[in-house]
């Protein structure tokens, strides 16, 4: 008799997980070695899985939708007529402990509004394709109105497609004895292919908001590998930083957190960063005139420019869920207008910018307002004391870090610079612990 063989399963990307886990099984006998001694194994499983998909005719980039999203909606269901247009935001690292909190925020119409509803497009890799349906269940599971579609993938050109807002939170993290410039050069890579993808598919006015560290340089190389979307529309976070100086200034000075205003991030998002107390205000008056200056220099700016270090020597582990906090926090300041008077930090194209010693062509944290329609505007130099030496001993010291940043990046992007070098100093390690 013939032996008959099974008929395929009917989704792709579930015959390519099928697959993977196929040659994992045969592996499990080889995990109790080192971590080191098993990534040629785990190369040769990932290899022997895309053969193993390729002898199956699969295609492992498709997209595709989860469970309920997968029903069209009937004609006699009709949404609340207050309802806005359904905003496409497509998702990297949507698999990760940030998403894993995020994801839930954006679904519940806690980011975006209660009457804007939203499709996910989730952006994972074959190692993650499991856990991705694992999150996508959980949408599914939690019953969220404005939750309109999810959808799948490890192609950024089909995950990206159409997308009104790109979170870029995927990265790869620094692994041991790994040097700064080579990890710069391998994100750096990431965001050069993800940059080329949002140019290629997504929505024209698409705004990106990049948390992948190192985020600045990150956001440089995406934007500039995406020339036919608006540079202004590329942002990296420093709002977690923000809200952890506004956190501490409450604690100091004895006021809750909703009383600090006006705080600026300046820099990178790094422990370069500028916490600026020089221009905050607590209570409407001058932080500075609250608090006292001694403990602003010498506590508070480290205590900021630390923080994340701390808190994983505390819990051992980094900070997802306030990171998810903060680019909430992110996108709401742009979706609302912003309060009379005050300002946020973000880190954008510095491009024009009207500050005295930063210079254009990175990608630099400065204060900024919106309208609430998704764009914002940098806050004019006339509003800021821009003259405090301090201040400006620091800003040109995360400029100077930026830029040899940009030196070790300069092979990807469109327009390097002529005679660019990678001197970044490996032994001052300025990157945030946890986040490297």
């Amino acid at each position: 008799n013939a032996r008959v063989r099974p008929r395929p399963h009917p989704c792709p990307l579930r015959r390519f997980k099928m697959a993977v886990m196929a040659v994992r099984s045969g592996a499990t006998a080889a995990r109790g070695t080192h971590k080191a001694a098993r990534a040629p194994q785990r190369q040769a499983r990932r290899v022997a899985a895309r053969a193993a998909a390729a002898a199956e005719d699969v295609d492992t980039s498709a997209l595709e939708c989860f469970g309920v999203f997968c029903h069209q909606l009937s004609d006699e269901e009709e949404t609340p007529k207050t309802w806005k247009k359904t905003i496409r935001v497509a998702v990297s690292g949507a698999a990760g402990q940030i998403s894993n909190h995020l994801l839930f925020m954006l679904a519940s119409g806690e980011v975006f509004g209660a009457e804007q509803p939203i499709a996910l497009q989730l952006l994972g890799s074959v190692r993650s394709a499991e856990a991705l349906e694992g999150v996508a269940m959980e949408l599914e599971d939690s019953l969220y109105p404005l939750l309109r579609e999810v959808k799948v993938g490890i192609d950024p050109r089909q995950v990206f497609e159409d997308a009104d807002w790109a979170l870029l939170i995927g990265a790869k993290p620094r692994g041991p004895g790994m040097e700064r410039s080579d990890l710069l050069d391998l994100n750096g890579q990431i965001f050069v292919e993800q940059g080329k993808a949002l140019n290629d598919v997504a929505s024209r006015d698409c705004k990106v908001v990049i948390v992948g560290n190192p985020c600045n340089t990150n956001t440089l190389i995406c934007s500039q590998n995406a020339p036919d979307l608006p540079k202004e529309n590329f942002h990296a976070l420093t709002r977690l930083d923000e809200n952890r100086a506004k956190c501490q200034m409450a604690i100091q000075s004895g006021y809750f957190y909703d009383r600090i205003t006006n705080v600026t991030i300046w820099g990178n998002h790094s422990t370069t960063q500028v916490p600026d107390f020089v221009n905050a205000r607590i209570a409407g008056k001058k932080a500075s005139n609250i608090i006292g200056r001694t403990w602003l220099e010498e506590d508070f700016t480290p205590k900021i420019q630390t923080r994340g270090g701390a808190l994983i020597k505390k819990w051992g582990r980094s900070s997802a869920a306030s990171t998810a906090v903060s680019i909430a926090d992110h996108i709401r300041s742009l979706v609302t207008p912003t309060p009379e008077g005050d300002w946020f930090s973000m880190a954008v194209i510095s491009d024009g910018n009207p500050y005295p010693g930063v210079p254009d062509g990175l990608c630099f944290s400065m204060p900024c307002r919106s309208t609430g329609d998704g764009s914002y505007e940098l806050v004019p130099a006339e509003e800021l004391n821009m003259e405090d030496p301090w201040l400006q001993e620091k800003i040109a010291a995360s400029v100077d870090e930026l830029s040899k940043e940009k030196g070790c990046v300069s092979h990807l992007l469109v327009a390097p610079e002529p005679g660019a070098t990678c001197t970044i100093n490996e032994e001052a390690d300025t990157w945030i612990e946890g986040e490297k």
